[in-house]
């Protein structure tokens, strides 16, 4: 088969965990995916920060073009990421307003969205390449902190939102509107605002259902709330959310792996649908359900 590929941006994470870059480098995980995707008829280039760390030694890197996360939205057409779900997320996340799809080769340990196997990769990517795939499309949640009335913050966010307690201090009070309408004022841990994406993320640990990645929509999930009746909620994504830190110290806000250190009292965490989405390929075939199943270890049975 011929690939409908072209240009292939290869994207691992040596620079972010020093021991699995080592390994990285000592198998040659990087140098062979490469060599496999040109022998398909892919020109490779990589992601500049892939290949930074030069004491990991990675001499596949020396082989191919670098690009920045800018250059690969402009000038390849499929991005092919090596390592867990955060490393999916955060380019996935970059490379969204580009439209360019994404694979992904899982090196992590779950692996929701990045979801082939190392040690069966050549074999489904194979068809893949040719154009035999499963596209899936996650939404983005814009997500600002306003202070005084100026943006402090600004980030996308694939997973969650999450507006939490200081570690050594009590409860938070938030002031929860959705769209123009007031909701409620909550005590509680913190609350999270999930993607169907991070729905299975801390959403699902902190109570919150499973949201499968069709539904426009997002939970609204209290964090060990003062009151038991504070449970998740499910909610349009075409509303915008806004969390005001109405009381309670050293509150935090994160989106996915981005953080702001602290909140004052009277900010405001404003939620609104991103314009872009992220393009994923899955193997032909692929059913959210059926990872479901692998990765949450549900009872297997039937056809």
């Amino acid at each position: 088969m011929t690939s409908r590929f072209r240009h292939v941006a290869l994207i691992g994470k040596y620079q972010a965990s020093g021991a699995r870059a080592q390994a990285d480098a000592r198998d040659g995980v990087m140098e062979t995916i490469g060599t496999f995707l040109e022998s398909q008829g892919c020109k490779v280039f990589v992601e500049r920060s892939t290949c930074e760390e030069e004491d990991a030694g990675a001499p596949a890197h020396a082989r191919y073009e670098a690009l920045s996360v800018e250059e690969i939205g402009q000038r390849c057409d499929l991005g092919l990421v090596v390592g867990g779900d955060g490393t999916m997320l955060g380019i996935g996340r970059q490379l969204a307003s580009y439209g360019i799809p994404l694979i992904g080769i899982n090196r992590g340990r779950l692996g929701f969205i990045t979801d082939i196997p190392l040690d069966n990769y050549q074999a489904t990517l194979i068809p893949m390449l040719a154009g035999e795939y499963e596209e899936d499309h996650r939404s983005l949640m814009h997500a600002q902190v306003m202070r005084d009335g100026a943006c402090v913050f600004d980030a996308l966010a694939m997973n969650d939102v999450v507006v939490n307690r200081g570690a050594t201090s009590g409860m938070v009070e938030l002031r929860v509107s959705v769209g123009s309408h007031f909701v409620a004022n909550q005590r509680a841990d913190g609350l999270i605002i999930a993607t169907p994406t991070g729905s299975t993320a801390y959403a699902l640990s902190a109570g919150g259902p499973l949201l499968h990645p069709a539904v426009p929509g997002w939970v609204l999930v209290p964090i060990a709330p003062h009151t038991l009746s504070n449970r998740p909620v499910l909610l349009p994504d075409a509303d915008e959310i806004v969390i005001e830190l109405v009381g309670g110290r050293d509150a935090s806000a994160n989106f996915d792996m981005q953080s702001l250190a602290s909140l004052a009292i009277g900010d405001r965490v404003v939620v609104r649908r991103s314009d872009f989405r992220v393009r994923f390929l899955h193997p032909r075939g692929w059913s959210y359900f059926d990872t479901l199943r692998k990765k949450l270890h549900w009872n297997e049975g039937g056809s």
